[in-house]
């Protein structure tokens, strides 16, 4: 068994995610030891807790310290199986990271999986589910990965009650992926949204400063407000996306708050694409770590130009080098980095493929 330490660099839940995952795909029974000691409540949340449960389900693990603010688990792994497979976390625990643990797993079943996932669809300190559909799910299929879902309901803060329906039909392997070359904005584009009580005028007033943060860039927002059935709850935010002639995709997203001024939610979800563009990255801060575990498994050498590179990277990148034999290089360019990792090329063993 693997031993992790949950403290290291990000110190929160990423490690724990990445860990599980990588434990279901690898087959390697793992313990993972001072779980989210860096958090003021450490140990596991509902939203730790439903995405171990998950991956349990998924692979047939057997897991032990499975519990609410546990600080140690164990999880033993065995064959992932297709099927269908839910998890709530029963708060506004983030779906987005539901789908992060479960997304590489399911890839490599036996089976067509479906993946039915309750909680918070566009909650803070997570991506919001938009995000994953609109940007991440583009650059997952650049590696030979990709996935179908049906936004059945939104979920906010506090009270959650989002539901989403994710389905996967399982691969060989993964295509390594090179991306080095920003190329030239070639279309922008992003939905702004209010919900509940909230006036469409909030998502207008947020589509405007998204404009005016992307300056000289032309930018079309739609503009819209959710429907009762869709979203009865308050929330109001910006997602953006910006393509480039090379095949890059980047993403922007704010959430609406009391304390700001809808124009600023709208500047705070452009910064994020201008100032990947402004240094040349393939892909935003967001997208960095998610990308990691997919350059670990995939088959050949990875290259992808990235900003600087953030905390959550250099956690991924710890956790896939701990748990397989890829290895990953960061070679300074400028004020960019290439993250270069030569994959384990791991290969789905059933041979319903």
């Amino acid at each position: 068994m693997l031993e992790i330490d949950g403290s290291v660099l990000e110190g929160g839940g990423q490690v724990l995610r990445i860990a599980v995952a990588l434990s279901c795909l690898c087959r390697i029974p793992v313990k993972v030891v001072k779980i989210r000691a860096g958090r003021n409540k450490p140990g596991l949340a509902a939203q730790h807790l439903q995405g171990i449960e998950l991956c349990k389900s998924l692979c047939k693990a057997r897991v032990v310290g499975a519990y609410l603010g546990s600080t140690e688990v164990e999880f033993h792994p065995q064959t992932i199986i297709g099927g269908r497979h839910s998890a709530d976390t029963k708060t506004a625990g983030s779906v987005a990271l539901l789908v992060q643990i479960a997304l590489p797993v399911a890839l490599f079943s036996s089976s067509p999986v479906e993946l039915s996932l309750r909680g918070g669809t566009n909650a803070e300190m997570a991506p919001q589910i938009d995000y994953i559909t609109e940007v991440l799910r583009p650059n997952f299929e650049k590696f030979g990965a990709t996935f179908e879902y049906e936004l059945l309901r939104r979920g906010y803060f506090p009270r959650g009650g989002g539901h989403c329906v994710f389905s996967v039909n399982p691969i060989e392997k993964l295509k390594p992926v090179v991306s080095v070359d920003l190329g030239q904005v070639s279309k922008a584009y992003g939905w702004s949204f209010v919900a509940g009580t909230l006036p469409l005028r909030l998502a207008e007033q947020m589509a405007d400063g998204a404009r005016r943060g992307m300056g000289k860039i032309s930018l079309e927002v739609e503009e819209y407000k959710e429907s009762a059935s869709m979203a009865p709850d308050n929330c109001s935010g910006v997602i953006l996306c910006c393509q480039t002639t090379t095949g890059c995709l980047l993403g922007g997203s704010a959430l609406g708050n009391r304390k700001e001024e809808p124009p600023e939610t709208g500047r705070r979800a452009a910064k994020e694409i201008k100032e990947a563009l402004s240094l040349g990255a393939c892909v935003d801060q967001h997208m960095q770590d998610q990308l990691i575990i997919l350059m670990a498994l995939a088959d050949g050498e990875s290259r992808i130009r990235t900003g600087v590179i953030t905390l959550h990277t250099k956690t991924a990148i710890h956790v896939a080098e701990l748990m397989t034999k890829a290895t990953f290089t960061l070679i300074p360019e400028g004020d960019t980095t290439i993250i270069q990792c030569q994959g384990i090329g791991l290969k789905n063993s059933h041979t319903l493929l």
